[in-house]
């Protein structure tokens, strides 16, 4: 029996985001296929009970809850460290690639993405910093790291040197949750968020590299050019929304066809999305992009970007662009809004991509990493 510790700050029920919704998926999985071995869920805040997987799973709360760079740093240096000392942790496994850099307990984590790396501006500059600084001592500091896509992978051996060897791929899963919705649903969702109408459809957090500014300007082009009826539907958190984005969406002339609808609960989503003309997701820089396999498995067309990770997940089953190409992104609207054959083609090569990704599979790799990592540490000690 091996005793894991698992930094689960991100667990907030109804309020998973991509790494929340990653953990939750892969967490659930493992502890339930593992029952001789206890993991310790290290949470920043109450918790809710829906998150105690399983009879071995136990649930600890370490204070402050760390939503800033200082907490961050006092969290894991401080609270990590010394909760891995006090129950004897012999492996902790960190699904958001932070890390105790104060220990020498063994330690496996995530890291999804180096977007900060490479556009530091788009975020919050006290974020921005310490990111930067911390997430090169976390990825040499790591016995292993797990990434999602071969391009994090490349990304991760460039900008930090570490051995390839170190770094192991495993692809997201997607929720079999998300599945195509009745023509009654469709109808519903258009007259419920898009006044009767067809929309194209972002989910996500409205955030600068999700592309927010050039979407609206492509919708702005794809509605001069085509006199259409159809919505633009922004589903997501204004958590990171800047001043840009704001102009670009109070310069447009079609405004009143943007409609924003908060964060929504999954059900209200699925149907959203499965109600959707095509998503639109032309984000300039992705780990993976969860949406556009979620699409997929709602029968949806995908409008996505033809850089970073996202050739690598969606294949020849989405409409890639430039996603700096404002009149590229336009033209894609316009191709999806009036061949209706070829959103079908492109909804039929999803259903067969989709079927490559797999939550069961991600969770079972992960675990077969932390396995080796177990035995090792064991090896070396």
């Amino acid at each position: 029996m091996s005793r894991i510790g698992v930094n689960t700050r991100l667990l907030i029920k109804d309020r998973l985001d991509g790494i929340g919704w990653y953990q939750y998926e892969i967490l659930k999985r493992m502890v339930k296929a593992n029952p001789s071995h206890q993991f310790y869920f290290f949470f920043d805040r109450n918790y809710d009970d829906s998150f105690v997987f399983a009879d071995n799973v136990n649930p600890i709360v370490l204070r402050p809850q760390a939503r800033h760079p200082i907490l961050f740093n006092y969290w894991f240096n401080h609270s990590i460290k010394k909760a891995l000392k006090k129950y004897d942790i012999q492996l902790f496994f960190s699904p958001d690639g932070f890390l105790c850099l104060d220990t020498n307990v063994p330690q496996v984590c995530t890291i999804h993405d180096l977007n900060f790396e490479h556009f530091p501006d788009d975020l919050r500059p006290s974020h921005s910093r310490y990111y930067r600084r911390q997430f090169p001592l976390f990825a040499n500091k790591a016995n292993h790291l797990i990434t999602v896509s071969n391009f994090s992978k490349n990304d991760i051996v460039q900008q930090y040197a570490v051995v390839k060897e170190k770094i192991t791929t495993i692809f997201n899963g997607v929720n079999e949750n998300y599945k195509p919705v009745s023509q009654q649903t469709k109808e519903k969702c258009q007259l419920n968020y898009a006044e009767g109408r067809p929309f194209f459809l972002h989910i996500g957090s409205l955030s600068p590299r999700k592309n927010i500014v050039r979407l609206i300007q492509a919708f702005n082009a794809f509605k001069r050019s085509s006199e259409s009826d159809v919505k633009l539907i922004l589903a997501g958190n204004k958590y990171d929304w800047t001043s840009e984005m704001e102009q670009s969406l109070n310069n447009s002339a079609y405004k009143n066809d943007i409609i924003f609808t908060g964060r929504i609960k999954e059900a209200d989503l699925i149907e959203l999305l499965g109600s959707a003309l095509a998503l639109t997701y032309v984000s300039y820089f992705e780990g993976f992009g969860m949406p556009i396999l979620e699409a997929m498995r709602t029968e949806t067309p995908v409008i996505t970007s033809n850089c970073t990770s996202i050739p690598e997940v969606c294949g020849e089953a989405a409409l890639l662009v430039d996603p700096f190409n404002v009149d590229e992104i336009a033209r894609a609207m316009t191709k999806i809004a009036s061949d209706l054959s070829y959103g079908q083609q492109l909804i039929e090569k999803g259903k067969n991509r989709v079927s490559l990704f797999g939550w069961d599979k991600c969770a079972k790799e992960t675990w077969t990493v932390i396995e080796k990592s177990l035995a090792d540490a064991s090896i070396q000690s």
